[in-house]
């Protein structure tokens, strides 16, 4: 039998956990109601629009072009995505690989199975895969990419890739000022 504290702490994180499923499923309403189920076997891996080659990604729920989604990235061997900062929140958790997220402003997460980062908008972040990464990643908006350089001035895609494919992988580089972005 439960002593009434024990209780009283299972129904607090009961609640807590039913209202962060319920904020996290307001996004996805209009296919709330529909019954998904996917054969990982069967998924269909694209290009990220803007990303290195080296990123494709599976999408579960949504549509990340225009709102919510939720979907399954892959970043290949050697795969390094350049700094950058998207408007929507951004959720990753680890499902297996090796690599690293590194953040501006916060420590780096190693890449192991279950690790977890959530990532407010405009917050910049990197990340590069060693070995075959997969993550799961949901965002609470349409999925944009914006580039920055060291200083955190923001750049082209085609820049980006240009100075990560010149930069040694070991090599650590963080942007260091804060800029202001625009929310678009």
């Amino acid at each position: 039998m439960l002593r009434r504290p024990n209780r009283m702490r299972a129904l607090l994180i009961l609640l807590i956990v039913a209202g962060a499923v319920a904020i996290s499923t307001a996004g996805y309403a209009k296919d709330a109601d529909e019954m998904t189920v996917l054969d990982p076997r069967t998924l269909k891996f694209t290009p990220i629009p803007d990303l290195p080659s080296c990123a494709t990604a599976a999408i579960l729920r949504g549509d990340p072009r225009s709102g919510p989604a939720w979907v399954l990235l892959k970043l290949a061997t050697g795969c390094r995505v350049p700094w950058h900062w998207h408007t929507a929140n951004e959720t990753l958790v680890v499902i297996s690989g090796q690599g690293t997220i590194s953040m501006r402003d916060g420590p780096s997460l190693p890449f192991i199975p279950g690790a977890y980062s959530s990532l407010p908008s405009h917050h910049v972040h990197m990340a590069s895969c060693s070995r075959s990464c997969l993550l799961f990643n949901g965002a609470d908006g349409a999925f944009d990419v914006h580039f920055v350089d060291e200083k955190g001035d923001e750049i082209s895609s085609a820049e980006a890739m240009k100075r990560a494919a010149a930069t040694p992988p070991t090599k650590k580089t963080k942007p260091t000022k804060k800029t202001k972005h625009t929310k678009q």
